[in-house]
């Protein structure tokens, strides 16, 4: 348990110092242009994803996100006291990865967003965001399993882009983003929302796969 604790610490930590630390990076090289400054977010988010879910995957499921962990809990592969383990390794690591690379980039340590994202358009992309990415992580290994770790980091560099939120998809990210006034913040106002749908759009997704077949050979017709 307590390697499987460390994973998820340090690969929660390191996915918010990628996140925060390409958003700072790619808003002061872009010079106001707030489409390369997404793009390096983005294209940075989906490399470092892939690495952390490659390396830390065999330890412990490389789950980074609450809500991962709680459909985990659903299937029954994880018992409620590794959820409690998993969820405070998750929200720690987050936001010790958002005060380190506040100190990495040489500004104030401690930080509060004041970026306004409490708007319900942008909770029902966070729905619609976490339901893919419980969607994809699910079913991109049916078939061969070494595919999920970049289906998934694919699935959130396209996130990025097609969903009006940039795609948290995470409590632990979207909580430690709060604490972060710089391009990916999220003022305080807007944490519950968005908690509230990504833990809706995981469970909306749990179920509608329970209904899916479970045979790996799936055809598309």
């Amino acid at each position: 348990m307590k390697q499987r604790f460390l994973a998820e610490f340090l690969g929660t930590a390191f996915l918010l110092a990628i996140v925060v630390g390409s958003g700072i990076m790619g808003e002061a090289l872009a010079e106001g242009n707030m489409a390369v400054a997404l793009l390096a977010n983005s294209l940075a988010t989906a490399a470092g994803l892939f690495v952390l879910i490659q390396c830390l995957g065999p330890i412990s499921g490389a789950h980074f996100n609450p809500v991962v962990s709680l459909v985990e809990f659903f299937w029954t592969r994880i018992s409620r006291r590794e959820l409690a383990f998993f969820w405070l390794a998750q929200f720690s690591g987050a936001v010790t990865g958002v005060l380190a690379t506040h100190a990495i980039f040489a500004k104030e340590i401690l930080q509060i967003s004041a970026k306004n994202r409490a708007e319900p358009h942008l909770w029902l992309s966070e729905l619609i965001a976490t339901f893919g990415l419980i969607a994809t992580i699910a079913l991109a290994g049916r078939r061969r399993v070494e595919a999920a770790p970049i289906s998934v980091a694919l699935y959130i560099l396209a996130a990025y882009w097609f969903t009006s939120s940039t795609s948290f998809a995470n409590p632990a990210v979207t909580l430690a983003r709060s604490l972060t006034n710089t391009f990916c913040g999220i003022a305080p106002g807007g944490v519950l929302p968005f908690f509230l749908a990504q833990f809706l759009g995981a469970t909306l997704a749990f179920l509608l796969i329970k209904k899916l077949p479970k045979e790996a050979n799936l055809r598309i017709h």
